[in-house]
């Protein structure tokens, strides 16, 4: 078992999943320890090693691409030892479960440190932290300082053999296709190898959905208590809300999970653990929502009521007041202390950006956009590629047939058969979303507000 403090990674969906459940970074005897997916990195503190680390509050710039831009980095914290040489670094919101659902920079400083938990670790690891507010800063190892530093990640959403596979295929779709327009020659030699990666590419998407969904499957953590939601009626609510959305109390985590597949997990252990959980109250003592605290009651997640617990849910009429009190009895075996608090005059709640404000999708069209498999830093651009490669296989094939009869039925067929892997998942997607997941919930399933486990 990781000891504590140990620093959770930003949340995750799909094949990313797996880093709330691997990624960790936390102490071990004198090492700073990082686990990923696919490895483990120590790191030693210390003379010869890490002596002090550096929070550099400042912003990154977003990277630009088709599609959203890429968000830039929150900050990162540095890792150095006694000449001020780089050890290792990463961008502090790879370690804020919550940082996804939040405005970039909407935490921080002191509130950043203390929330991710990098306060407390370098406090158990005895590493002294500055913090300074540009990367110009004296402080800040920048050039020849930043050589041969790692960077504690906590690990890609994608395996590296989906990497490997993309991009050998890529190199060698885009070769052939290149020589292939600036030489007009439509020989086999260049055709097949071209509608062969063309090929490989949806593929190996379909493989890594398939290996996704079969390691996700087997994993299996100790939960006190599952929380599904009873939404109040005129909401708005789905199926697919009612499926995919819950609260888990576990043995070290108090996991949401929200329509988009995507779980942020907090800790119930450690000195940066959640530690109160507050209802909250309009001035005619009517419950607003529930507040997840961690240390200084900073405010982690809300759980707004009509969403969580303002309705009924099963034939037997289980409550959503019946579900809270569920939940206050799980939180108080994970150590939490409930309260009460009632807002002052026409306050807004909650006050500021928090996980868990919106729960509910903003439309129909949101809700599969966000529940959609996850793709690569490229954006719809990737899939774009794909599509182009099939359509170019087809039309070579169609225009050798001449003058290549025996290979041009093969690509032919490569590409329409890509074409075919690339469109029945979203298809799929699509026709199951609007047809089931995304029309209105029964305003009283048949299945319990809460399901225990282990």
């Amino acid at each position: 078992m990781i000891p504590e403090p140990a620093l959770r990674p930003a949340a995750g969906r799909g094949s990313g999943l797996e880093l709330c459940h691997t990624s960790r970074l936390h102490l071990e005897g004198t090492d700073l320890v990082l686990h990923t997916r696919r490895r483990s990195l120590r790191l030693p503190v210390g003379a010869g090693g890490i002596t002090r680390a550096v929070f550099v509050d400042a912003p990154g710039a977003d990277r630009q691409r088709m599609g959203p831009p890429v968000t830039g980095s929150w900050g990162e914290v540095q890792l150095q030892d006694e000449s001020g040489a780089l050890r290792g670094w990463f961008d502090i919101e790879d370690w804020l479960p919550e940082s996804p659902a939040l405005p970039k920079r909407s935490v921080q400083g002191d509130q950043l440190l203390s929330r991710s938990g990098v306060s407390a670790l370098c406090r158990a690891a005895g590493i002294p932290l500055h913090v300074v507010r540009s990367a110009d800063d004296p402080r800040a190892a920048k050039g020849k300082r930043r050589r041969g530093s790692v960077r504690l990640a906590r690990g890609g959403d994608f395996p590296a053999w989906y990497w490997g596979t993309r991009l050998a295929a890529g190199g060698v779709w885009f070769t052939a296709f290149t020589v292939i327009v600036f030489s007009g020659s439509l020989s086999p030699w260049l055709v097949v190898p071209s509608a062969v990666a063309a090929f490989v590419a949806p593929v190996a998407r379909l493989a890594l959905r398939l290996r996704t969904r079969m390691r996700l499957r087997r994993y299996d953590p100790v939960v006190r208590e599952r929380v599904r939601p009873a939404p109040a009626d005129g909401l708005g609510a789905t199926v697919r809300f009612r499926r995919d959305t819950e609260l888990r109390v576990q043995d070290r985590d108090l996991v949401l999970r929200y329509v988009g597949g995507q779980e942020y997990w907090l800790p119930l252990t450690g000195p940066h653990a959640l530690t109160t959980l507050v209802l909250v109250r309009d001035r005619t003592g009517a419950p607003v929502g529930a507040e997840l605290r961690g240390p200084g009651e900073e405010l982690r997640a809300v759980l707004p009521w009509d969403a969580w617990f303002g309705g009924t849910s099963g034939t037997s009429g289980t409550s959503g007041a019946d579900g809270w009190a569920r939940l206050r009895k799980a939180a108080g075996t994970a150590g939490l202390r409930a309260t009460e608090r009632e807002l002052s005059g026409k306050a807004a709640w909650p006050k500021h950006p928090a996980l868990g404000a919106g729960p509910l999708p903003a439309s129909p069209r949101a809700a599969r956009r966000e529940s959609r498999f996850a793709g690569t830093v490229a954006g719809v651009s990737s899939t774009a590629v794909m599509a182009l490669a099939s359509y170019f296989s087809i039309a070579w094939g169609m225009r050798m047939q001449e003058a290549h009869p025996a290979a041009a039925p093969a690509v032919i067929a490569l590409g329409a058969l890509g074409a075919v892997l690339q469109a029945i998942p979203y298809l799929a997607h699509q026709l199951h979303s609007r047809f089931r997941l995304d029309r209105p919930a029964d305003p009283a399933p048949d299945r319990p507000l809460t399901e225990q486990a282990a």
